[in-house]
Parts: C-alpha cells; structure tokens; sequence
C-alpha cells in the first residue's frame, strides 16, 4: 500500500507535537510489509531521518507550470473558489510581496472586497460599477520557468498563502506519483489532501491532532480555518481522530453526520535513549515543569497561578515554564507582577537533548490545558520517572493512568496536587511508578489502527 501523506512539519525542525506525532506513526508504519510512504511537507532542510519513508519539500517542485494551471476540470469548482479566496485575502504571496500589492490595489482605488475569483481561475475587480478582468500577468509579470514556490513551513503571517500553494503542488504530485490513499495531517494540508484526491480518485483520510476550538478562546475562532478544517471533514472518507474528546467535539461543532467517518486511534509515545541517563543539578531546589507552546490553548497563567499558591506553603522550589508561543511574553510580565520571578524561569523554545534534560531534572511534570486534544508531553515525561499532574480536559486523560488528574480552571487543586506531590514521599514513589504504563501507549499499537482505516477506506 502506497501512501501519500501531507504534514506541515517534520523532526528535527517542528515547533510542538504535531512533528514529532508524524514522525512517530510514519515510523512504526514503515514496519508493516505493505506500507510505503511518500511524506510531503512545505520546505526540507536535507538532515530529517528519512529511513522510514520517502520525503519531499513542496518547495523543490517547479511551480511555472502549477501556477498558471493550478488545478485541472477535476477539481471541484466550489472548493476550488473557496482556496483561491483564501490566496487572494492572502496577498498572493511569495511572487507579489504584501507593498506591492498594497501598492497594486492603491492604485486603483481598490481593497480585497473588491476582488471576485470566477471558478476558471479568472480574477476581477470592480470599481466605479465596472467590471474589469485582472490578468495574471498584471501580478506576475517577470515569472520565469525554474521558479518554486517559497514555503517557509511555518505558521507566519502568509500562512493561508502557503496553504493555497501546498495544495497546489499536491495537485502536482497527484498527478504526477502512484499512490493508493492519501493522509492529511491537520487543517494546513487538508486543502492539499482533497485537490489530491480530486486528482487522482483515491480516498482521503484526514488526521485531526487539532481543531480550531482548540486552539483560541471561544467565540474567537477564524473563519477561513473553520471552514477549511470542515471542508476537509466533508471531503474525507475516514477521520482520524486523537482521542474520544476530539471525536465529541468534531459532531458537536462540524456536524453529527460525520460521526460515521470517525475512528479514534490515541498517539503513542517513542521510547527514548535518554531515559534512564542522570543530569546533575545545581542546587536543592526541587522543580516543577511547564513544557509546551505558551499559548490560551495550554493554560499558562493557571500554572502561575498555582506556583504563587505553592510558593505560600514552600520555598525550595523552583518553576519552569519552557516553550514559545503568543504568550510567551504576557507570562513573563504576568510572573513578574505576581512577584515570584525569584522562584520562576523561562527557558524559551526547546528542543532535542535540552528536552530529555529538563524532563530529567523535573520533580513535577504539569500539563494544566484548556482544551488539549491529545498531549504527548506528559507521556515522554512519565518515561523519564516523573510525576504527572494533568488536566482533565486532556485527551490524554482518557487513557492514562497513574497521573494526578484536575480541572484545568481549579487552581486550588492544582495547587494542592503539585504540592502533594513535592511534599508527600510515598504520592511521588506511586507516581513514578507508572512509566511502565506508557510502554503499552506506543506507536506500534498506532501505526495498526491507522492501517485499518486505510483498508476500510480502501474497502469503501
């Protein structure tokens, strides 16, 4: 079985579990005899462990001939319309730079509400009641054969742009590779998944690590990834789900008559050459960790929130909150107003090494998430012996035991939960013991019910 597999990230170069979660299912996947995966991301680097499977950056691939006949009469006209929407609020990015089409719509008294994308891939605008057809070349005038799409593979401001031309090249690659199913990881690729299967007439199955519930505060959520996320559940033949409280939520928010496509299949986690390895510390100080992005979605200011609770009742102890994220900043002043910066630090983004030694160093390992489809954080952390305290908003929670579970909102509990596990010899001893539990959560087990969905896909 030939698979053609869309992620926008891959070890080492990822900024969360999205990354880590591909490469550990294309890894044990790779072990099954009639598995065969081609894995596309955005943009390769050249030093990604390749052994399992073949990989390439949609950035290699020449993007003349794909951007002047992005998509044959078999895409279907609505979807299309709706992507080439999104290129164009996008500021057709990276052959037209943000000024210049500033400059373009300036000078013709214009803004992007003017702008109409017909499903031939014509573009007009309107301005003084007239009509008039905006032509390809007016935006790219100078395009030359050997040009490639510029992805960045991150989740910068043009992101929407370098979702419209991933899945231009997956139109590419589909017509272009022998494949016999198509998986697509989360929202950024599901438009490359479907233009894929419009292509080719093979199945779809989508893989939902996230939703945008997830990731913002209610009643906040962007349109353009709402409806890209539904169309790509639409589209799909199978869903794959991350855990039961993504399922839940995909029928309540997308719709109930999806439930049918869902199969919920739970991350694994890798086991790791360090585990059993001892980082020194310096000092007595006992600590408690926070890793993850510093963003709503993680819960950040609950974790302050406790450690100002805890620090009350003891002192040697020490806060870490490692990772990046659009709260980053608002955390530090936030800490800093509570006046615990003495007993408080923030590492920053880690990766690699760094990780396994802040596991290692770790008294207390804290996952207090909003909303956290799955979470393998505390997992790798279990295999370095650490407590865990998590939420129980967490798909994580569905299936791990021997870990402190508290409602993300009630600090008091986490509170008391961090420093019952710092206090209390015997809580912590029957804590540690638990790392044995995550050697049946493992990737394997994965790998497999992921191959069944793409038979009963197939089958279908």
């Amino acid at each position: 079985m030939k698979v053609l597999m869309f992620g926008w990230e891959f070890p080492p170069h990822i900024s969360g579990g999205l990354g880590t979660a591909c490469y550990g299912l294309t890894k044990a996947l790779s072990k099954i005899s009639d598995t065969e995966i081609l894995f596309v991301v955005p943009k390769s680097y050249g030093d990604e462990d390749t052994s399992s499977l073949s990989l390439i950056g949609a950035s290699e691939i020449s993007s003349i001939d794909i951007l002047k006949r992005p998509f044959g009469k078999e895409i279907d006209a609505e979807i299309l319309t709706k992507f080439q929407l999104l290129e164009i609020k996008s500021l057709l990015h990276p052959y037209l730079s943000e000024d210049e089409f500033d400059n373009f719509l300036k000078e013709r008294n214009l803004n992007p509400a003017h702008l109409q994308i017909t499903t031939d891939k014509k573009i007009f605008y309107t301005k003084n009641g007239k009509t008039t057809e905006l032509h390809y070349d007016d935006l790219h005038p100078e395009i030359k054969s050997e040009e490639k799409f510029e992805f960045t593979g991150k989740y910068g401001s043009n992101l929407m742009a370098e979702v419209t031309n991933f899945a231009k090249v997956a139109a590419h690659l589909a017509k272009n590779h022998d494949f016999n199913i198509i998986h697509a990881h989360d929202w950024l690729t599901y438009p490359a998944g479907i233009t894929a299967k419009q292509i080719s007439g093979k199945p779809l199955v989508i893989h939902v690590h996230a939703t945008e519930f997830d990731r913002v505060s209610e009643g906040q959520i962007n349109p353009n990834v709402y409806e890209t996320e539904k169309a790509g559940m639409e589209y799909a033949d199978k869903i794959i789900t991350v855990s039961n409280l993504t399922r839940n939520q995909i029928i309540e928010h997308y719709g109930a008559h999806l439930a049918p496509k869902i199969t919920t299949v739970y991350n694994g986690v890798e086991p790791n050459k360090n585990e059993n390895k001892t980082f020194s510390k310096n000092g007595d100080h006992r600590i408690v960790t926070f890793l993850g992005r510093i963003t709503h979605q993680k819960g950040p200011e609950y974790f302050i929130q406790a450690a100002c609770k805890v620090l009350k009742r003891v002192n040697k102890v020490s806060f870490v909150m490692a990772g990046n994220g659009d709260l980053f900043r608002p955390m530090i002043s936030y800490a800093s107003q509570q006046k615990i910066m003495k007993h408080f630090f923030f590492t920053d983004f880690l990766k690699g090494e760094d990780v396994d030694k802040m596991y290692a160093l770790s008294d207390v390992y804290v996952m207090p998430s909003v909303s956290e489809p799955f979470g393998i954080s505390p997992l790798e952390a279990m295999r370095f012996g650490v407590p865990v305290i998590i939420s129980k908003q967490s798909g994580v929670a569905e299936v791990l035991e021997g870990a402190i579970k508290v409602d993300y909102w009630d600090v008091d509990a986490l509170a008391d939960a961090i420093y019952g596990t710092l206090t209390y010899k015997g809580l912590s001893s029957h804590l540690k013991k638990s790392k044995i539990l995550t050697d049946n959560l493992n990737w394997d087990t994965a790998a497999k019910n992921v191959h069944d969905v793409y038979l009963k896909a197939l089958a279908n």
